[in-house]
């Protein structure tokens, strides 16, 4: 019996070979060694490799459409040569033979993956918070459940193709009588129908509606990382499992802080007088508190104050960044006459005169040092 390929990976017959890889990076981070070391994960983990490879094959792709299995070692003509059954199935889908043991494609599949986009301010990254979304997407249908059928009846075997999901045409050719093989137009592959579809999914087990969630956004998420949830997505045709709902979150950018990472940056204008001689100020900070800054006596242009644990909090983990001041001094550009006098004397009073700097002078091979070493490269 051939596998079904596409059940291991959870898509469609129809699905592109970036949804098949999509969807085998979803199944391996579950069952990857190194994330679940035990025996039923290696099994099933080697099991979506092998599905993988056979659905990015476009050669065993076709095979697997037509309802052979291209890993089976004894199938088609003995599984010699190392064809592993797939000659075989070749020959067959042109010749006929062995095609009332193919299996039809199953009805109920399991749903796709939906993905939202939402966005948040910085105050509730930092706090975290519940935020209602609206989701368009398939959903199991309440008239029928799920069947497809209005009495919610089983199907019945098709009676164009006996249940095979293919008939079998003659055609003429230059070889002679070629038989083909193709999906049965009757049943679509299933090999079963519904003797009274439901009115309201028209057999399909779903239906497209609006749902409303309420999706909890943790603290300390950042932009760009997507919420998983569970169950949440399209349901599959026939009233298959549902995926599942990503919601990516955007942060929206704010008037004070700059985020890196966990740290949150800002930006302080303090007038030169208070940067010689030192000062206070308090910030609003996104717990909806007050942060007091202490700028020491004597801060230069460029200077940073660090606030260990007053930054973002980790998500999911302890801790918190911190909160880093940059400072900018402000030089006075209108001087009243007292202001003037004022630094007149404060000039007058002070050691230091305006001068060239030069790589004698204390941190003499800061700025310059560096400039100069970048040339010389």
């Amino acid at each position: 019996m051939a596998l079904d390929y596409y059940g291991i990976l959870g898509v469609d017959r129809e699905a592109t070979e970036q949804e098949i890889k999509k969807a085998y990076r979803k199944l391996a981070r579950k069952y990857h060694p190194d994330v679940n070391p035990s025996e039923e994960a290696q099994e099933k983990f080697a099991e979506i490799s092998m599905a993988q490879e056979v659905l990015l094959d476009p050669q065993k792709r076709s095979i697997v459409d037509r309802g052979g299995d291209p890993m089976e070692a004894a199938g088609g003509m003995g599984g010699g040569a190392g064809f592993g059954g797939g000659l075989g199935d070749i020959f067959e889908a042109f010749f006929g033979g062995g095609a009332g043991a193919r299996q039809p494609r199953s009805r109920v599949q399991p749903g796709n993956d939906a993905l939202l986009r939402t966005t948040i301010t910085l105050e509730e990254a930092f706090s975290g918070t519940k935020q209602d979304v609206t989701v368009d997407t398939a959903v199991l249908c309440e008239k029928c459940h799920g069947t497809g059928s209005q009495s919610e009846s089983k199907p019945v075997t098709c009676g164009t193709c006996q249940g095979s999901g293919q008939i079998q045409e003659t055609q003429q050719s230059f070889l002679g009588n070629v038989m083909t093989t193709r999906e049965c137009p009757t049943c679509r592959g299933y090999g079963e129908v519904i003797q009274d579809p439901c009115p309201q999914c028209a057999g399909d087990g779903r239906v497209r509606a609006t749902r409303d969630l309420t999706v909890n956004i943790p603290a300390g998420i950042n932009s760009g990382m997507r919420i998983r949830m569970a169950d949440q997505g399209e349901v599959g045709h026939g009233g298959g499992p549902a995926g599942d709902l990503y919601v990516e979150v955007q942060v929206e950018p704010h008037p004070v802080f700059v985020r890196e990472n966990n740290d949150l940056h800002l930006r302080l204008n303090v007038p030169m007088y208070d940067a010689a001689l030192g000062t206070e100020l308090a910030v609003d900070n996104l717990a909806g508190g007050e942060t007091i800054i202490e700028v020491p006596g004597g801060t230069q242009p460029g200077d940073t104050i660090h606030l260990p644990g007053e930054g973002m909090p980790r998500l999911r983990a302890e801790g918190a960044g911190d909160m880093i001041a940059h400072v900018q001094v402000a030089v006075p550009t209108a001087l009243s006459n007292d202001e003037r006098a004022a630094l007149e004397d404060l000039r007058a009073g002070c050691p230091d005169d305006a001068r060239v700097h030069t790589e004698h002078d204390e941190h003499g091979d800061g700025f310059f040092s560096r400039m100069r070493g970048k040339f010389r490269r």
